[in-house]
């Protein structure tokens, strides 16, 4: 069974009481970027740096929150437009642009492949992009900016939603994320040094939640249950398939308290069950 984090208990039981005032969830995004092995799909994973103050030493997908500015201006753009995502993803228009932009920008910043092309139907030509990708993650561009000053537009087609979690209200740090799965587009190759992480792997998901099991692998739990879902898909494009039968809801984890037990449980997930006791 999973282990309780050290900081839970006291928050746990200072929301019951209602001391703590839960964060607002920030909306993010985070692609679980795929390709095509012998073995099967295997995906993109980072290895957070230790040092990071949210989820440090832990395996996760690229990604992180919107910016701002995509709820203003929308990029170029071309695929399923903000309407059909906002339908998908359960969210405002405006919003729905913020979250589509922020998987394609933070896919570009922290792997450095790049969801856009000169048209619908073109990607875009592997190049190095190293000072446009940091202007971005220094916020000195805008998507918005990048893709028109170079006359490409955002491929939202080769993003397909696989999931939204929710961190848990007693958490500090809270994030709305929605999950997407996009495939690794052809001629373009995935960064082996990332900033924020002190390794990346490609792993089937197997593999991965192998790893996982044999506590190798630290992963939240929308990590590792993204990995087991995954599991019977064969290639990343059955996977790009898969994920137009999904459901994209809500997950949130929350706490129950009972003296000195505590049980954290997320709906429909019933292996991510943490249970324990801690005396006040």
């Amino acid at each position: 069974m999973p282990q309780m984090p050290p900081s839970w208990p006291a928050r746990i039981r200072a929301l019951a009481a209602g001391e703590l005032t839960p964060a607002p969830a920030k909306p993010s995004a985070t692609v679980v970027l795929l390709r095509d092995g012998a073995a099967g799909p295997q995906a993109y994973l980072l290895r957070r740096r230790t040092t990071m103050a949210f989820a440090g030493g832990m395996y996760a997908y690229p990604g992180g929150g919107v910016d701002p500015r995509d709820r203003e201006v929308r990029p170029p753009w071309a695929g399923p437009s903000t309407a059909d995502w906002a339908e998908r993803l359960g969210v405002d228009e405006a919003t729905a642009c913020a979250v589509v932009c922020a998987a394609v920008r933070e896919t570009f910043e922290e792997a450095g492949v790049l969801l856009a092309g000169p048209d619908a139907q073109t990607l875009v030509e592997a190049r190095d992009w190293a000072a446009e990708r940091a202007a971005l993650e220094s916020h000195e561009l805008s998507l918005a900016e990048f893709l028109t000053e170079h006359r490409l537009v955002l491929r939202s087609d080769l993003l397909a939603a696989w999931a939204r979690w929710v961190t848990p209200e007693f958490e500090e740090r809270r994030f709305d994320t929605w999950f997407f799965v996009a495939a690794l587009p052809p001629g373009q190759a995935a960064a082996d040094t990332v900033g924020e992480a002190d390794r990346v792997a490609w792993l089937t998901p197997a593999d991965a939640v192998a790893g996982f099991a044999a506590s190798e692998f630290g992963m939240l739990p929308p990590t590792v249950t993204v990995l087991r879902e995954l599991l019977p898909v064969r290639t990343a494009a059955e996977a790009l398939a898969a994920a137009a039968d999904r459901k994209v809801t809500p997950v949130l984890g929350r706490a129950e308290l009972a003296g000195e037990r505590m049980t954290v449980r997320w709906s429909g997930y019933d292996e991510l069950t943490i249970d324990g006791v801690f005396p006040a």
